[in-house]
């Protein structure tokens, strides 16, 4: 199919479209049955069928996606008569698409718009959960300069912060940072956090934020008080993910924060250039 017809497929689909009183998309089936190519509304019925089925199956509850409707049609002689419909939203439509006779070209279209249309969920979704893990990376590095700042003001100095944080460490992954390199194949002179999922940023997050305040609202003035309540605060916070079934030494090493942040930088520059589509998928392997 020529990029041509790709287009004018498209144009046409997303121009049969029509909204409720309340702003809901929906498309009538005796129009999309033309532009699946089917000619008989029997035969087309047969497939909404199929797709009723398919959303009963998964869940969804059919009168929500699929709406019995009456419209009026002008006859030869000039009268009208009314003639059954059915509302039908982009849902439906997708599943009407993936019950259809793949030999038609444009049920085949039909089903690839569809399926990119998903990609394209896949990708947001992904894309969310990347720059959340960004910001959590960021947020933790910003918690860990503020509890640097607060052992130098309290203690006079802040050679004994990247120990305390190695302590917290090992309290929360009931392993030292050396071992936990060696599991998840961390380069010496990159931050295991750097490579660490969402959950356990966040969780060594909270317990540097508890370490701060109570340092700050005890007034701890020693090194070895600090270090206590770090260890102390991690370890709670290790018993609370253990709790929930979540053991950090046994969850995965995620892809290197750095480069995720690179991508996602990237993608924003592209997205500025060409506003109205989400980058392919050459572009989301790069």
């Amino acid at each position: 199919m020529e990029q041509s017809q790709i287009q004018s497929l498209t144009t046409t689909f997303e121009g049969h479209a029509q909204q409720t009183e309340n702003q809901v998309e929906f498309w009538l089936a005796r129009d999309l049955q033309h532009l699946l190519g089917y000619g008989k509304w029997d035969n087309f019925q047969s497939v909404i069928s199929k797709a009723k089925t398919a959303s009963e199956v998964t869940g969804h509850v059919i009168a929500d996606h699929f709406a019995d409707v009456g419209k009026m049609v002008e006859l030869g002689s000039g009268s009208q008569r009314q003639i059954d419909d059915i509302m039908l939203t982009r849902y439906a439509c997708y599943l009407i698409a993936q019950n259809g006779d793949p030999r038609k070209q444009e049920v085949a279209f039909a089903q690839t718009y569809f399926a990119m249309q998903t990609r394209k969920a896949e990708l947001i979704e992904q894309r969310l959960l990347e720059s959340e893990r960004v910001q959590a990376r960021q947020k933790l590095s910003d918690t860990e300069k503020e509890l640097s700042s607060v052992i130098f003001e309290q203690t006079g100095g802040n050679k004994n912060f990247a120990l305390i944080r190695s302590k917290g460490d090992h309290a929360l992954y009931g392993k030292n940072t050396k071992a936990m390199k060696a599991q998840w194949q961390v380069p010496n002179n990159r931050p295991l956090a750097d490579f660490a999922p969402t959950i356990i940023l966040k969780a060594k997050d909270f317990a540097t934020e508890i370490t701060i305040h109570n340092a700050r609202t005890q007034q701890m003035t020693r090194e070895q008080q600090i270090s206590s309540e770090h260890i102390t605060n991690n370890e709670a916070v290790r018993q609370t993910l253990l709790s929930r079934g979540i053991r950090p030494e046994s969850l995965p090493p995620e892809e290197d924060v750095k480069k995720v942040e690179r991508r996602l930088v990237s993608a924003e520059k592209k997205s500025l250039k060409n506003p109205e589509k989400l980058a392919n998928g050459e572009e989301e392997n790069e």
